[in-house]
C-alpha cells in the first residue's frame, strides 16, 4: 500500500512547512545567524515562571482543568479584553486554547464545511492556509497592496466573495509583513462581512507590538460584529512564552459551544501548568511587555538601517508592528525564494524564511525576524553584505 493510499489527500497535498524546513537545514550549518523563526530569544519573565512553580508546589497542575480553561484565568481574560481590546466580553465567551494556533484551528473547523471558501489577505501566515485546507475548505488568497505597506485591498476582497464564501481570516499585526491594519480598514472589512453574513476570524498574536503611532484595533470591538467575529489571542508572543503553548479566543456565546466541540478532540484543555503561568502573566506587572516592545522597535530600526545599506539586494516596506519584516529580493538572478534562502544559508550562513511559504504573492520575498539580539542582526547583515559584495 502506497503512502498516498494510507494518508488523506488533504494532508498529502500540503507542502512541508518552509519555516520548519529552514530550521532543520540550519542545524546542518555551523554558526548560523538565525533570522528565520518568529520565536523571542528573551526568556519568560521571572514572575510568570514563579506563578507556575507555585501552582506545581500546591499540587494544582496534575489534572485536567475545565475544557474552557480555569475560571479564574477566564475572568482575568475578560478584564483584559475590556481594558485593552474594548471588547465587552463575559466568561461564557472565552475559551482557553493551546496557543492561538489551536484556537484558530478549532474556529476554522467550527465554521467551515467542505468546499466552503475562506478569504485570506496575502501574504499571510502559512499555517492559516493549511488550517483551511485541513478543514476541507478552499483558501481564496487575495493580495494585499505591497506598495502601500501591504494594506488590505477591500475592493478585491469584495470582488472575491462568492455564494460559497463563509469566512475571512486575517492576522494583524501581520505575520509575515508587520503591517498593522488600521481601524478604518477593519471597519470597512467589517461592513463587507456584515453585508454578506460572513464570519471574521482574527489572529491577534502581536497585538501589543506596534510602533510609530500605529495602534492595534480588534474588529470584535465593533458592536455589530459581536456575532460575526472569532478573535484569537496568545500569551506566547506577548510574554515570550512560546514553549508554554497557551492562548485563548473570544466569540459569541452561541458559537463558543460549537468551537469547543472541535477544541475537545484537538486538546481536551490547555496545559494546566501553562494556564497558571498565564494567570501570573495577567495578574503581574506588565512592564515586561513594554520592555519587549521597546527592544523590538530598536531591533526593527537596526534591521531597516542595515537594509538601507543593501538597496541593490533588497527593497522593503517598513513594518509598523510584530517583530517581522518581508523584504523583496532584487538580486535573486531568477531563483525562486526557496532556492535563494537555501543558498543564503549554505553559502553565507544566514537563516531566513522563503516568502513563498506565505502564499503565492510572497514569492520573490523573504521573511526576517527581529526578535533576536542586535548582535545577531549585525552578524547576519555583515555576512550578507560580504556575500553579495
Amino acid at each position: 500500500m502506497t503512502i498516498q493510499r494510507r494518508t488523506s489527500r488533504r494532508v498529502t497535498d500540503i507542502s512541508k512547512s518552509a519555516i520548519h524546513e529552514m530550521t532543520r537545514l540550519s542545524k546542518e550549518v555551523e554558526d548560523v545567524a538565525f533570522l528565520s523563526w518568529a520565536k523571542p530569544t528573551s526568556g519568560t519573565p521571572g514572575h510568570i515562571n514563579e506563578g507556575a512553580i507555585a501552582a506545581i508546589r500546591k499540587g494544582l497542575v496534575g489534572a485536567y482543568s475545565e475544557t474552557s480553561g480555569l475560571p479564574v484565568l477566564r475572568e482575568e481574560i475578560v478584564r483584559k479584553l475590556k481594558r485593552d481590546n474594548h471588547v465587552d466580553a463575559n466568561v461564557a465567551q472565552v475559551l482557553v486554547t493551546v496557543g492561538a494556533i489551536e484556537g484558530l484551528a478549532a474556529a476554522v473547523m467550527a465554521v467551515v464545511d467542505p468546499g466552503d471558501e475562506v478569504i485570506l489577505p496575502t501574504p499571510t501566515y502559512s499555517t492559516h492556509i493549511r488550517q483551511v485546507v485541513i478543514a476541507s475548505g478552499k483558501p481564496v488568497l487575495v493580495p494585499t497592496i505591497e506598495e502601500e505597506g501591504f494594506l488590505l485591498d477591500i475592493a478585491a476582497i469584495r470582488k472575491a466573495i462568492t455564494p460559497r464564501t463563509k469566512a475571512i481570516l486575517y492576522c494583524s499585526p501581520s505575520n509575515p509583513t508587520g503591517t498593522v491594519f488600521s481601524e478604518q480598514q477593519l471597519r470597512e472589512l467589517a461592513a463587507v462581512a456584515l453585508e454578506h453574513d460572513l464570519t471574521v476570524i482574527t489572529d491577534e498574536a502581536y497585538e501589543y507590538f506596534t510602533f510609530d503611532g500605529h495602534t492595534h484595533f480588534s474588529i470584535a470591538s465593533i458592536p455589530k460584529m459581536r456575532k460575526h467575529a472569532v478573535s484569537c489571542y496568545t500569551f506566547t508572543k506577548t510574554y515570550a512564552m512560546t514553549g508554554w503553548r497557551v492562548g485563548y479566543l473570544h466569540a459569541d456565546e452561541e458559537l463558543i459551544p460549537q468551537i469547543t466541540k472541535a477544541h475537545i478532540p484537538f486538546a481536551i484543555c490547555a496545559p494546566v501548568v501553562s494556564q497558571y503561568a498565564a494567570l501570573a502573566a495577567l495578574q503581574g506587572s506588565q512592564d515586561c511587555v513594554a520592555t519587549f516592545r521597546d527592544h523590538y522597535r530598536t531591533a526593527r530600526d537596526l534591521m531597516c538601517e542595515r537594509l538601507d545599506g543593501m538597496t541593490s539586494v533588497f527593497a522593503y516596506q517598513r513594518p509598523h508592528g510584530s517583530y517581522l519584516m518581508f523584504p523583496r529580493i532584487l538580486s535573486n538572478a531568477g531563483e525562486d525564494s526557496a532556492t535563494f534562502c537555501k543558498r543564503l544559508l549554505k553559502e553565507a550562513r544566514v537563516s531566513t524564511t522563503p516568502g513563498v511559504a506565505f502564499g503565492p504573492t510572497g514569492e520573490g520575498h523573504l521573511r526576517m525576524s527581529f526578535c533576536v539580539p542586535e548582535d545577531e542582526i549585525n552578524k547576519a547583515f555583515d555576512r550578507m553584505k560580504a556575500f553579495f559584495g
